[in-house]
């Protein structure tokens, strides 16, 4: 059974991750001289144009391996229907998403780990506690 209910990330402005990164004291001063003269409203503006640049130059790589992968790409919901239909009709979930995989909050732990036989997200998973923790064996 195919489910598609798939939006593009830009499309359904999706909530960010926060991440760390080291700099050196040298770089960091270069960036905050680039933000003091205009070219960037702060240090994030900077980092987010630089991450999007990088991936803009390896967007050929990234598509290739989106499809080698066999990935969804975007924002992926994953209803307590869905899961109930697919549990209903003997079949097996094999969640392979690039971008944001989201388990709704209704869906019990028992039913995710009668029909989840694997996740796979790079980018971010949201699901309830209880339901990552029956999936802990799955979750790659």
């Amino acid at each position: 059974m195919a489910l598609s209910n798939v939006k593009q990330l830009r499309d359904a402005q999706p909530e960010s991750e926060k991440i760390t990164i080291n700099l050196g004291y040298v770089d960091l001063g270069r960036i905050d001289l680039l933000v003091q003269e205009g070219f960037y409203s702060n240090r994030s503006d900077f980092i987010r144009t630089a991450i999007r640049k990088q991936l803009d130059a390896h967007g050929d790589a990234v598509n290739t391996s989106i499809q080698r992968h066999t990935l969804e790409l975007g924002l992926r919901d994953y209803t307590r229907a869905d899961l109930e239909a697919l549990r209903d009709a003997g079949e097996i979930l094999h969640v392979r998403v690039l971008g944001l995989a989201r388990i709704a909050s209704d869906v019990s732990p028992e039913l995710a780990r009668a029909v989840i036989g694997s996740i796979t997200v790079l980018g971010g998973l949201q699901a309830s506690a209880e339901v990552r923790k029956a999936l802990i064996d799955r979750i790659r």
